[in-house]
């Protein structure tokens, strides 16, 4: 009786859960379901009930040279600051994880703070570091600014990565001969490649959104997407917005189905591994 009152505690508390989960899904992905219809809306205003199907907006942002400019830039920044960001980011996971030295939680701290520090500190703060530099309103400035932001992603993947490494693995090749660079190269890197890739498409998509650097440091010319949408919707608010905001969203996606991919291959070889 009592394991019949526990089993059906359990399937209750399931129950729960599962529905608690759908209702919250539903509240997270709510507004972005009620946006991405009104792309495909045959009016002028961001209106339900929609007046018919379009793919007007899309050719307009097709066709449109500020938006086209403003693709432009978002790859010409985004690319470069995930490539520094994965660059740094992979070196500090590999240096926190295999050395031990006194302040180390302090250091680890300092690399993950743009993670907990509001976006507005954090650029104000760019601002004031890089403006006597002469670094602001250029791409340089824009990229190191990116890839300060994307390397705390790039910490936590490969850190994660780094967690199941054998360090045997690597005393093993070092006492064959093998030079630091090449027991990276050969057998550290293909282990944690998964989370290397992974922490590159997060800190890709941090710089692809982020939009509030952008306003305190950009040129007028270096207008990225987000930043083209905040004006947009602050100064003539039209549904070509929705459809590059289903753009951005289907990009998302696709950036998550790769990285759930690389956490599912990780797994598998972690298995094959052990057997």
């Amino acid at each position: 009786m009592e394991a019949s009152a526990k089993t059906l505690t359990e399937r209750v508390s399931r129950l729960l859960l599962a529905v608690f989960a759908t209702l919250v899904f539903i509240f997270l992905i709510a507004p972005i379901l009620a946006i991405l219809p009104l792309s495909f809306n045959d009016s002028t205003f961001l209106v339900y009930p929609m007046h018919g199907f379009t793919l007007h907006w899309y050719g307009d942002v097709f066709a449109s040279e500020k938006w086209r400019l403003a693709v432009q830039n978002s790859f010409l920044i985004g690319i470069p600051a995930a490539a520094i960001a994965t660059a740094l980011g992979t070196l500090a996971a590999i240096g926190l994880s295999l050395a031990d030295f006194r302040g180390k939680a302090i250091v680890t701290a300092l690399l993950l703070s743009p993670l907990v520090v509001p976006i507005i500190i954090v650029a104000v703060g760019l601002y004031f570091f890089f403006a006597p530099l002469g670094l602001t309103q250029t791409y340089a400035g824009l990229i190191m600014a990116h890839a300060a932001l994307g390397a705390p992603f790039v910490v936590v993947t490969v850190s994660s990565a780094l967690a199941s490494f054998d360090r045997n693995l690597a005393r093993a090749a070092a006492s064959l001969g093998a030079p630091p660079v090449t027991v990276f190269r050969r057998v550290m890197l293909p282990l944690v490649r998964p989370g290397v890739i992974s922490g590159a498409l997060f800190a890709f998509a941090v710089s692809f959104d982020e939009v509030v650097t952008i306003l305190l440091l950009a040129a007028p010319q270096q207008r990225t997407i987000p930043r083209e949408m905040f004006d947009g919707m602050r100064d003539s608010l039209n549904p070509s917005i929705t459809a590059v905001a289903a753009m951005l969203v289907t990009l998302a996606i696709l950036l998550l189905l790769v990285v759930e991919w690389l956490r599912v291959r990780n797994e598998r070889l972690r298995k094959a591994k052990v057997d």
